[in-house]
């Protein structure tokens, strides 16, 4: 969550090893037999100098700009290809809020992330945003930032909510998640919960952006619906390499729409098909 050149992708029947450079640790990425490599960053037609930095001003001016609510992703068009991708989630889901915690540091903005604790029931190891479902009645900011608070002990005052990104749905836990873009009073202060967070980390946007460290996949999964809407069909997954850790999923689709916004590229509907 690639550019200036088609290069030719491999033929299905060549399915590639992992990259090394995807480091598992204690997460476990479970690529189906149907995988190949898909194109390159949605950035990557830019010159190095065009992604070297990334000011929180100039985040938090893509964000404020953005002309849509966090609800909407039902009716944004560059969300289609996360409404035939993820299809079978959309019943019932349960509403969901992630923080996007920001912060500038040396004029770099930087992201607050998380590595979830191996006790946990599912998704041990992977990189997340602090989140969770809404509690009844809850509001997005409120509950993005209640789970910021649980989860690494981020003081809710200190945190200042500028915007939304596109809500998506995630299959594995049925919910429908709103990013909630946020500025946070300086490098934060974080205690983890030991039963939540193994990890808490941060990153600059400009380290998101460098050469290597972006890499898309396209997966085929029988019976689940792909980009073309089809069951079985492709459909694209995405993947950071940064700070010893490997960043995917609905954390990677998140930080891609975050990044192409930012950069003014062509969004998440365009990733998976140029």
């Amino acid at each position: 969550m690639p550019p200036g050149g088609d290069a030719a992708a491999p033929s299905l029947g060549a399915m590639p090893t992992t990259d090394p450079r995807h480091r598992t640790g204690p997460q476990e990425i479970p690529r189906p037999p149907m995988h190949r490599p898909g194109r390159p960053a949605p950035w990557s037609h830019l010159a190095a100098t065009e992604r070297a930095s990334v000011p929180l001003a100039a985040v938090l001016g893509a964000v404020t700009s953005r002309d849509r609510s966090g609800d909407a992703a039902a009716s944004a068009t560059e969300v289609s290809e996360f409404s035939r991708t993820f299809a079978d989630a959309f019943p019932h889901a349960n509403p969901a809020a992630v923080l996007v915690g920001l912060f500038e540091e040396a004029g770099e903005a930087r992201v607050l992330l998380t590595v979830r604790s191996s006790r946990l029931r599912s998704h041990q190891g992977e990189v997340a945003f602090p989140g969770g479902k809404l509690d009844r009645d809850e509001g997005i900011d409120d509950g993005a930032r209640r789970e910021a608070f649980e989860e690494v002990g981020l003081d809710p005052s200190l945190v200042t909510v500028v915007g939304h990104l596109t809500a998506m749905p995630t299959v594995s836990s049925n919910t429908l998640m709103t990013p909630v873009v946020a500025v946070l009073a300086g490098r934060p202060v974080t205690t983890p919960a030991p039963d939540e967070v193994a990890r808490v980390f941060d990153v600059a946007l400009c380290d998101l952006l460098a050469d290597e460290v972006f890499a898309e996949e396209l997966w085929a999964v029988p019976g689940r619906h792909g980009a073309d809407g089809q069951p079985g069909g492709e459909f694209p997954v995405w993947f950071f390499s940064v700070a010893g850790e490997t960043v995917w999923g609905a954390t990677a689709r998140v930080l891609t729409e975050l990044l192409c916004l930012v950069l003014g590229v062509p969004g998440p509907s365009s990733v998976g098909r140029r």
